[in-house]
């Protein structure tokens, strides 16, 4: 296939093109030809007002449910959730049945996902299945094609376990990825502690759960010196422990979701279960906090926290729902509505998150294999449930007016443009 992007902006920081408004020829998944005006009778034309094009975006932290889990997402649907959000490759966590603990599930999900679009990438569970008792074959996944280790939404609790872990990720040159919860402290709440909690009559999940776990953390990466990813990051000194660690060298990075870029404990008032997510939805300081954290360098990236769950878990009682919203499809749209910024969401998107796991990025420069995410930062609209392509459609955004819009996505010969 021959595809000819008209006028588009480039953003790419590697390439000698980046911020100049460009033609690009694509032609059998390659980037034949740069320039200002290309002529290409038969090419498929791509032109749209405001066309920006960047690397293929990656997404750090998204939950496939396959196997064992499908009646919420399978890789098939999460691929199609992804594609339509811009992401050409997604890092999948390793709570399915059974958990990505051992090589045959790892290659169980490049064999299953290697006709798709995206490119699924499985996160290696830390502990055997993810139950935090003991090493899995870490090497073993590593050598199959992990990218990264994590027990995903499973936080790792014991402190041995973690610095044996971030040793043993040293030598391949891999960070462990964590949700920052003491657990012990968390177990029982159903939302963040504090004022709006109390009013609604909600066990809380308090801040300090967080905090004193990214201290653990800190700690014993210091110990170790070793590689680690904490996301998920939602309170302002938990964020502020990270900044003071990152400014003694260390090697931490961080993310966080589209949610808690959105929302805080006050929109819980209407008990929607799609704003029960995990970790909470914090204070409107904690929420003022990240977005701080965002323009000053110290979150690194944004990952999706992406978490489908069948409405039978969704449309019960708050205290019964599970955790966890559908947000690859609508990650863009949030989170430029938020920063306003199409060049820092593209290092956000598409370039730390390759950093962070060690993997090459894409540049856009002739020659180069397509990995290509097209999206216009200025568009409008209003985000209903058609847009949504995962199996499960649990997103407060739904109805929602957003700014900023994908329009597809070229990953070498696979191709996804919106209609």
């Amino acid at each position: 296939m021959t595809i000819l992007l008209r006028q588009a902006r480039i953003l790419s920081p590697g390439s000698p093109h980046h911020q100049l408004v460009r033609d690009i020829l694509v032609e059998d998944g390659m980037i034949r030809e740069i320039a200002e005006n290309i002529e290409a009778p038969g090419a498929r034309v791509i032109a749209h007002d405001h066309l920006h094009v960047s690397p293929g975006w990656m997404d750090l932290f998204a939950h496939f449910c396959d196997p064992g889990l499908e009646h919420k997402e399978t890789l098939e649907t999460g691929a199609a959730a992804a594609a339509a959000g811009g992401f050409t490759h997604v890092c999948v966590i390793p709570n399915t049945v059974p958990a990505i603990s051992q090589k045959a599930q790892v290659e169980y999900i490049y064999h299953r996902s290697a006709s798709l679009t995206v490119q699924v990438m499985p996160l290696g569970s830390v502990s055997r299945n993810a139950e935090g008792k003991d090493l899995a074959e870490m090497y073993d996944m590593y050598d199959s094609g992990a990218v990264a280790f994590s027990d995903g939404t499973l936080p790792i609790q014991s402190g041995a376990l973690m610095a044996k872990a971030l040793q043993y990720v040293k030598k391949i040159n891999k960070p462990i990825i964590q949700i920052p919860d003491e657990r012990s402290l968390s177990a029982h709440g159903l939302m963040h502690e504090g004022i709006v909690s109390t009013r609604l009559g909600l066990p809380g999940k308090p801040a300090i759960a967080e905090e004193i776990m990214i201290a653990r953390d800190i700690e014993l990466l210091r110990y170790t010196g070793s590689a680690l990813h904490l996301t998920g990051i939602s309170t302002r000194k938990g964020l502020q422990l990270i900044r003071d660690a990152k400014s003694e060298g260390l090697n931490l990075t961080c993310s966080v979701t589209p949610y808690h870029l959105s929302f805080t404990d006050e929109d819980l008032t209407g008990y929607d279960t799609n704003l029960k997510v995990y970790p909470p939805l914090r204070s409107a300081d904690d929420r003022a906090a990240l977005l701080e954290g965002l323009l000053d360098g110290t979150v690194d990236a944004i990952a999706s926290h992406h978490m489908p769950q069948h409405s039978d878990d969704k449309v019960c009682e708050f205290e019964y729902a599970k955790h966890g919203m559908t947000t690859l499809e609508s990650l863009f749209g949030v989170a430029n509505r938020v920063v306003g910024n199409p060049g820092k969401l593209v290092e956000l998107l598409a370039i730390a998150s390759r950093e962070i796991l060690n993997l090459p990025v894409p540049v856009i420069r002739e020659g180069e294999p397509a990995c290509l995410t097209l999206f216009d930062p200025r568009e409008q609209y209003t985000f209903t449930r058609d847009m949504i392509q995962s199996r499960s459609s649990n997103s407060p955004f739904i109805g929602q007016q957003l700014t900023g819009k994908v329009l597809g996505i070229i990953h070498e010969q696979k191709v996804h443009l919106h209609p």
